[in-house]
Parts: structure tokens; C-alpha cells; sequence
């Protein structure tokens, strides 16, 4: 036979009400214990006054020495000058009147020694360029009166150009003739050297108004008709 018990009369059933009571209870205490102890809680005041500190500022006292009185003027002699009637008769004193004579000597102004143009120094390009006689169309007329075509390049029918290059002196002669561009015979290049060697005197070239030596190029066309 089974025991059946009341719901009213278990006890499980509010346990869990007491076991929180209880809780609350001793929770309640101990706040009650805590609050009850007493503490000494000194404040202290501060000021700004604490934070302040004063500088000693040390000053020295300093012997002020005094400056040495200032020298006395220098005393100023006074020349006394003795009167003496005019029938008193005095010292005379000697002056020694010679004087070294010393003969100064000027020197002539010394010229500066001008600067000239050495012979050796040829132009390429100067103010006022050489130029033949009659000028640019003279001088190709020159060229061919006087050009002979040489033979050997006249039956092997050679033909060229051949450039020159020279110089035109002071004087307007011509020196040092020489061949810059062959005309692709040597015949062709050793004519075009005669005919110009045998050219009259140029107008010489001039730099700063003066004649100086002026470097020139020329060709000389050999064409057969």
C-alpha cells in the first residue's frame, strides 16, 4: 500500500522561498556590520600657498673703486721776449742759410709696346674679306682664259673639280697654294695650282682697319665641250 502525502503539508515545496529569505537575511547583516564600524577620515586643506617658494636672490654688494683723479694740465711755457733799447748791443746769431741742392730727374714716359699681328697668324673670317681685281665675276673669267686643260686628261676624258686653298698676304700676293679636293686626276690638280700661283695681286683682307693675312678657297671646274 502506497503513502500518499498532502501538497499542503510538503515541505519542498516553499524550500526555495526560505533558502532566499535566509540569503536576504544574512546579506542584511553584513551590510548592517559594515555600516556600523566607524572610520577617522582626516581631510586636509590644501592651499596654493604650499606651491609657492620664494627665490633668494643673493646680491652682492660691490666695492665701487674710485677713478684716479685726471692728470693736471700740461703747463704751456710762456716765451718772455726782453726789450732791449736800441743802443745796447746784442749777440748775434748766425744762421747757416746753405741747403743741399738735390737734382731731381723725371723719367720719360715709357710707351707701351703695341702688340703686332705676327706674319704666321691667318685669318679665316676677318671684317673686310680679300678680293681679285675686278671682284667675283673677274676672277672666274681669269680662270677660264687661263686654265689649260691638260692633255692626258683630255683623251682619257677626264673631267673634275678640283678646290684650292691659299693664302692672300699683306701685300695681296698669293702663297701657299695647295689642293683641298682633288679633281680626280693629278694632271687636273697640278694645272688649277699653276693657273692660280700665276694670278695677280689681290685686294688684301682687313681686320680693325688694318691688312692682315686672310685664308681663301677656290675651285676650279675642268669640263670638256
Amino acid at each position: 500500500m502506497q503513502v500518499k502525502k498532502s501538497e499542503k503539508a510538503s515541505l519542498e515545496k516553499d524550500k526555495l522561498v526560505y533558502v532566499l529569505m535566509g540569503l536576504v537575511f544574512v546579506l542584511s547583516l553584513v551590510y548592517v556590520a559594515l555600516e556600523w564600524t566607524e572610520r577617522e577620515v582626516t581631510k586636509y586643506e590644501v592651499t596654493d600657498t604650499e606651491f609657492l617658494f620664494e627665490e633668494e636672490v643673493e646680491i652682492q654688494q660691490t666695492s665701487q673703486e674710485t677713478p684716479p683723479p685726471p692728470p693736471p694740465p700740461a703747463v704751456q711755457e710762456v716765451e718772455v721776449l726782453n726789450v732791449v733799447e736800441d743802443n745796447v748791443e746784442t749777440e748775434s746769431i748766425e744762421v747757416n742759410t746753405e741747403e743741399t741742392e738735390q737734382e731731381v730727374v723725371i723719367a720719360a714716359p715709357v710707351e707701351a709696346p703695341v702688340e703686332e699681328e705676327e706674319e704666321e697668324v691667318v685669318f679665316v673670317v676677318v671684317e673686310k674679306m680679300p678680293e681679285f681685281p675686278g671682284g667675283q665675276q673677274a676672277l672666274f673669267k681669269y680662270l677660264s682664259e687661263n686654265v689649260k686643260y691638260p692633255v692626258i686628261a683630255q683623251e682619257n676624258g677626264i673631267q673634275g673639280r678640283v678646290i684650292c686653298q691659299f693664302v692672300v698676304n699683306r701685300d695681296g700676293s698669293i702663297v701657299d697654294v695647295e689642293v683641298v679636293r682633288s679633281g680626280g686626276d693629278p694632271s687636273l690638280d697640278k694645272e688649277a695650282v699653276r693657273v692660280i700661283k700665276s694670278m695677280p695681286k689681290w685686294k688684301p683682307g682687313q681686320q680693325r682697319g688694318k691688312p692682315v693675312r686672310v685664308k681663301y678657297t677656290v675651285p676650279v671646274n675642268f669640263k670638256l665641250q
